[in-house]
């Protein structure tokens, strides 16, 4: 892969990163306290739903530190495998199978940032802190210090819940991306008419020819606009779907990784997964499994829909200014 390349898809990624975090954070948090319900009672913590329009906002500090390099990370392993494979295999391997390869290596490589970060941001969006308090300190520092003085030190505990997100994100990815992928074809494919093949829309993307070279600056600029706002639509839409059923489909993994994370910052030794499982089972029954899955499954949608979204119009913004300012590569 170029070096430009490699760039504008950090700056792509770093894009969609932020677009999630500030606009869809809210709604995480109100999935993660309805989750956390279930083990109601420890001391300080977790806030109930009810409290869920104040502090909607706790513990982000600790996911844009490491949204950036956890992007970076996923979106570079993603494409890069997908070229990898595309190479590798021969011709007629499915695609599914391809981009659910691609997206599996990908999500096994930004959880090794992702989890410590994850850890704080769940701990922190139960912390109860009351409206009477200054809260001079941050609630991302406030989980830290909680997972710190826990058994086992945060060496330990910030790293308990990384079998649970690979075993969350992995099916989900896999599910998630094939989805995606075949969603987007057919979409282009139903706007232009089926003439052209489910890649053309896409490959027109990438490759940032915005029409003739030949023609003006302000030609060029009114076929960039209109790949930005095709390109948004058509992949936020295929993103909302694929993300929303690949959401409902994994919300047990989900459950799990939830209370896994929030028992990182509770004085109890800490439980298995199996342990963890079992008692949401017997205490809640099957359901409990799936305690917010319509949460999730609208979180998600509206999440991977900017994600996706915002990543691909980055990606053409940044090809179409660099045909018109050849310096920037």
């Amino acid at each position: 892969m170029r070096d430009n390349t490699q760039a504008e898809i950090l700056a792509a990624g770093a894009v969609a990163a932020f677009t999630v975090d500030l606009l869809v954070y809210p709604l995480d948090t109100i999935k993660t306290r309805y989750q956390s319900q279930g083990i109601v009672g420890q001391p300080g913590r977790p806030a109930p739903v009810s409290h869920g329009l104040r502090g909607l906002y706790q513990g982000i500090g600790s996911v844009v530190f490491a949204t950036l390099p956890a992007a970076a990370i996923f979106f570079i392993s993603y494409e890069s495998a997908k070229s990898a494979l595309k190479f590798s295999l021969p011709s007629t391997a499915p695609q599914p199978a391809i981009h659910a390869l691609a997206s599996a290596g990908a999500e096994l490589a930004s959880c090794t940032v992702l989890t410590p970060a994850e850890v704080i941001k769940q701990n922190a969006q139960v912390l109860q802190r009351s409206s009477s308090s200054g809260h001079s300190r941050s609630s991302s520092i406030e989980a830290l210090h909680m997972v710190w003085r826990s058994e086992g030190g945060a060496g330990q505990r910030l790293w308990t819940g990384y079998t649970a997100l690979v075993a969350r994100n992995l099916p989900f990815t896999a599910l998630q991306f094939p989805l995606f992928e075949i969603f987007r074809g057919q979409i282009w494919n139903w706007k232009r008419g089926g003439a052209e093949s489910s890649h053309t829309r896409k490959d027109y993307a990438d490759s940032g020819q915005l029409q003739d070279t030949r023609q003006s600056k302000e030609t060029r600029q009114n076929g960039l606009k209109s790949a930005l706002v095709e390109t948004g639509l058509v992949t936020g839409a295929s993103a909302a779907v694929s993300g929303s059923l690949a959401a409902l489909l994994t919300t047990p993994l989900d459950v799990v990784k939830t209370r896994i994370m929030l028992n990182a910052g509770s004085t109890s030794a800490p439980e298995t997964t199996w342990e963890i499982t079992s008692r949401i089972v017997r205490k809640e029954g099957v359901r409990g499994l799936f305690r917010g899955a319509m949460l999730r499954g609208t979180w998600t949608a509206l999440g991977s829909g900017l994600y996706l979204g915002s990543y691909e119009m980055a990606k053409v913004w940044l090809k179409g200014t660099s045909a018109d300012h050849p310096n920037f590569s």
